[in-house]
């Protein structure tokens, strides 16, 4: 990760309780080239957190700046 671009869509839709098990799952929603900086690309994640029970708990789009693969 070169740099954190913002997080939008934040959301808890469940509370999260003291002895909870949470868990985190990513999935990569889009990938694009960066125009500015040709050894970069930029990614649209989704990040969600799980309670033990398999109840979403939070959940976030997210964007980063991240270096290519050399070609």
């Amino acid at each position: 990760t070169v740099a954190n671009l913002g997080m939008t869509d934040v959301r808890f839709p469940k509370p999260v309780f003291a002895g909870d098990t949470v868990h985190s799952v990513t999935t990569v929603k889009d990938i694009r080239e960066s125009k500015s900086r040709p050894t970069q690309g930029i990614v649209t994640f989704l990040h969600q957190g799980f309670n033990q029970r398999g109840e979403e708990v939070c959940t976030c789009t997210r964007q980063g700046l991240m270096m290519r693969k050399p070609a």
